[in-house]
């Protein structure tokens, strides 16, 4: 699929405007808030409805692929955002833990996922770049990277819950290399990124949860973008479905941020996703796996985990 500028200006529109949209919401609740105790950024229905917008947001612009190309095109970006939008649920878990262990409170959580946003538009765009490049260049690349995916698999199925390594790791960090470069005070002032105490300038618990935030993509992003690249090397389709993907993830950790642990069951879906996806690219020089079919493997396993994760919370009670 071969797109112009006026592709990638429309695409770039599109994110820009929702993002300033929510900007604006976040700024309003922000006013509504001071001078009163933390509170949650936004009500559960709010956190509906803005998930709702970004999710069909994402599946509408399968519509502009189709547009711009064919249904087979328009097949492969829907393929690619469900992956995408699946792999980067794990990240929930992720946001959880690195909120609780530096006690931000809910007031302040909105503010460091949409500045992790606009960080993940710029280390996205790099890494998928890069991807492809390298798969462009050395054709044999492509079973590295599926035994990479396979790996993420076997890890998610069998292994440590990988989200409390990164939170221990990044938090080690933040104590030893960040502090050498940024004097941390644990004291939050408000939603500011930095305080200025006895002339210095300090980052505040905010800030560090950013720094983690923003590592802890590039990690997960380390296993997703393989993924996706088994599916297209397409990079209208890898990125814009990789960035609406991320984009509704803020909203949805807010809708969702109660019952995360109902959907812990997620994580063998996404193992056994993964697993598809590797021998997929295992695969790719003897058997050719259409993308409607990727699509329905991923769907059916989304949908009976699903439907286990809360049938077993219902015997449960």
């Amino acid at each position: 699929m071969h797109v112009g500028m006026s592709a990638w200006g429309l695409f770039a529109a599109l994110v820009l405007a929702m993002l300033a949209i929510d900007l604006a919401f976040d700024a309003r609740e922000r006013r509504i808030a001071e001078g009163a105790a933390p509170r949650a950024p936004q009500s559960l229905r709010a956190a509906a409805l803005w998930s709702a917008a970004w999710i069909g947001l994402g599946l509408l612009f399968g519509l502009v692929v189709l547009a711009l190309s064919d249904a087979q095109a328009m097949v492969t970006y829907y393929t690619a955002y469900v992956l995408e939008k699946s792999l980067s649920v794990d990240n929930l878990f992720v946001f959880a833990l690195i909120f609780t262990e530096l006690t931000i409170p809910a007031a302040y959580q909105r503010r460091v996922l949409y500045w992790r946003i606009l960080g993940a538009l710029v280390t996205r765009g790099l890494l998928i770049a890069g991807g492809i490049y390298l798969l462009a260049l050395f054709r044999w690349a492509i079973y590295p990277l599926a035994v990479l995916v396979l790996f993420a698999a076997v890890r998610l199925l069998f292994g440590e819950q990988k989200e409390r390594k990164v939170v221990t790791a990044a938090c080690a960090a933040c104590g030893s290399w960040v502090a050498r470069f940024i004097p941390v005070t644990p004291v939050m002032r408000g939603g500011s990124f930095w305080i200025r105490r006895n002339g210095r300038l300090m980052a505040t618990p905010l800030l560090i949860a950013l720094i983690i935030i923003e590592l802890s993509d590039v990690v997960f992003s380390l296993d997703s973008i393989p993924a996706v690249l088994a599916i297209t090397r397409d990079p209208f389709i890898v990125y814009t479905s990789n960035v609406f993907a991320m984009l509704g993830l803020r909203s949805l950790y807010f809708l969702l941020a109660g019952a995360i642990e109902r959907f812990h069951a997620l994580r063998y879906a996404l193992g056994a996703i993964l697993v598809f996806v590797s021998a997929k690219m295992l695969l790719s020089g003897i058997i050719d796996i259409p993308s409607w079919l990727s699509l329905a493997v991923i769907l059916v396993i989304l949908s009976v985990t699903v439907a286990l994760s809360f049938g077993g919370q219902t015997d449960h009670a």
